[in-house]
């Protein structure tokens, strides 16, 4: 099993370009190809105002307004990508299976369409492996990320978080966060062609971090059956913050790729009182392999 084509919605932020070359640095390891997806606000989505009380002059004028400033945006972020493959040297543009299959390395392919960012990322992120996304702006609340969270609840597919500055290596010492629930059980058996490759492979736990379900002794013989070595280590929050237990454990193992579940608690309780998927996003400077 290997990770063939991942999807990257496209923003043309520093974080956004970050993401690319992750994308690319994941797609060289696995001779993958990566489609770069930029939505365009759609100019009708304004029409709805409307019924605010605002004349139709005004509906048109503030749609041609909405279609200059997207269409300028399209024109930047595609930009970035035609500047990021001509530097990139090794890869291929390929617009069909055909060529990327042939091409025997990674390719990248570019698209922009109109429409709602997170119902298009989350819908055509199910026809791929795996989709790449940019790390939450700083200063940006992550909760306000709609296309992230849209693809962790309505894709069915890993989503792997690049960091704010893209990674020197990633996938050679894996951390697995382990809490017994079905969505860690789904993040493990999304890494295992990223376990089966490494150097070197850790399962973090906590009694404060465990839910109901087996312990880290099941997971360890499940991925023995798997023949994957791995070393389980329990972590201890920091100041009663779960989360932060995690991450320092990830950086005393230099790790540079971390899979976990994510929202075992649901995403309003996080919103409201935080949580461990939440300080994670927030505060990862490792690529994050996460499923919902």
């Amino acid at each position: 099993m290997a990770y063939r084509r991942l999807l990257l919605p496209m923003t043309g932020t520093a974080a956004g370009e970050a993401a690319l070359a992750t994308a690319l640095m994941v797609a060289r390891i696995w001779g993958a190809h990566v489609h770069c997806l930029h939505v365009r606000v759609d100019a009708r989505d304004v029409a709805p105002l409307a019924g605010e009380g605002l004349s139709g002059a005004m509906i048109e004028e503030m749609m041609a307004a909405t279609e200059r400033e997207s269409g300028d945006r399209a024109g930047r972020v595609r930009a970035l990508f035609e500047r990021f493959a001509a530097s990139a040297g090794d890869v291929t543009i390929a617009h069909s299976a055909e060529t990327a299959l042939k091409s025997g390395g990674p390719t990248l392919s570019f698209e922009s369409i109109a429409g709602r960012e997170e119902d298009i990322v989350a819908q055509q992120s199910r026809l791929y492996d795996m989709a790449v996304v940019p790390h939450p702006e700083a200063g940006e609340d992550v909760s306000s990320s709609d296309a992230l969270h849209a693809v962790l609840f309505d894709s069915g597919r890993p989503v792997l978080i690049a960091p704010r500055v893209a990674p020197a290596t990633i996938g050679t010492r894996i951390c697995c966060a382990w809490n017994g629930t079905a969505e860690s059980a789904a993040a493990m058996a999304a890494a295992l062609p990223w376990l089966h490759r490494a150097d070197a492979r850790r399962i973090l736990y906590a009694d404060d971090y465990q839910r109901r379900g087996p312990k880290v002794e099941g997971i360890l013989a499940y991925l023995h059956w798997h023949e994957i070595p791995a070393e389980a280590m329990q972590f201890k929050p920091v100041t009663k913050d779960v989360g932060a237990g995690l991450l320092g454990a990830v950086r005393d193992f230099e790790a540079d790729l971390l899979c976990m579940g994510a929202y075992s608690h649901s995403r309003l309780r996080q919103l409201i009182l935080g949580g461990v998927t939440r300080h994670v996003l927030e505060n990862a400077d490792v690529p994050v392999l996460m499923c919902r």
